[in-house]
């Protein structure tokens, strides 16, 4: 038995089938290829970018936070990643760990002393491949006016032309550890985690020639 489609149902389906074509429309052809992706200047896009960090807690737990407020720019060359480089900067006052008492304590010369020292900055000075879409940026990690060398494995997800900014864009994502010891604060280590994991989940804006 054949079966009808009333008008309502005929109705929805077809602003289904309308919407799922403007979807496709408006979704970005990713080009996933390194050497396919645009070489030049990189800014970070603040509207899509997520920085988290995560360290022990009693032995028990994981506890999870993110900082709000920071910045990047990102110098590219797919044809000779050695070449490329990348510089960061993080507001240290924009730590988000979903209790503001804490937030406050955090800033205070026990640990963060961010009245001295507002904001943690990353230089790159080597890129050196992992494998065909992921590198190791070393550079130096300045914190509490203490600088470190650190590694972040950063992967490179793809590049396509924005619609939404008008501009050309890189998916890009990284992780890293650093021990908070090796910055001065070491203040109720192992209650609370001396490791620090780092996750960075960003795109990155291609920016004019001058």
């Amino acid at each position: 038995m054949k079966k009808i489609i009333n008008k309502p149902n005929l109705i929805a389906l077809l602003a289904i089938l309308s919407l799922t074509s403007c979807i496709s429309w408006v979704t970005p052809t990713v080009e996933p290829e390194l050497l396919e992706l645009k070489s030049g200047q990189y800014q970070l896009d603040p509207n899509h970018a997520a920085l988290i960090f995560k360290i022990q807690h009693l032995g028990l737990s994981t506890y999870v936070g993110r900082f709000n407020q920071f910045d990047a720019s990102l110098s590219f060359d797919p044809d000779n990643m050695s070449a490329s480089s990348l510089e960061a900067i993080v507001e240290i006052a924009s730590i988000d760990i979903n209790n503001a008492d804490l937030e406050e304590t955090l800033q205070d010369s026990t640990w963060f002393n961010s009245q001295a020292f507002p904001q943690a900055r990353f230089k790159s000075y080597s890129v050196s491949p992992i494998s065909a879409t992921s590198f190791n940026f070393t550079g130096d990690l300045t914190l509490r006016g203490v600088t470190k060398p650190v590694t972040f494995t950063a992967t490179f997800h793809g590049g396509a032309d924005n619609w939404m900014t008008g501009k050309y864009t890189l998916g890009f994502s990284a992780v890293g550890t650093i021990n908070r010891s090796d910055f001065d604060m070491s203040s109720y280590i192992p209650i609370v985690g001396d490791e620090i994991s780092l996750e960075i989940y960003a795109e990155f804006l291609k920016q004019k020639q001058p």
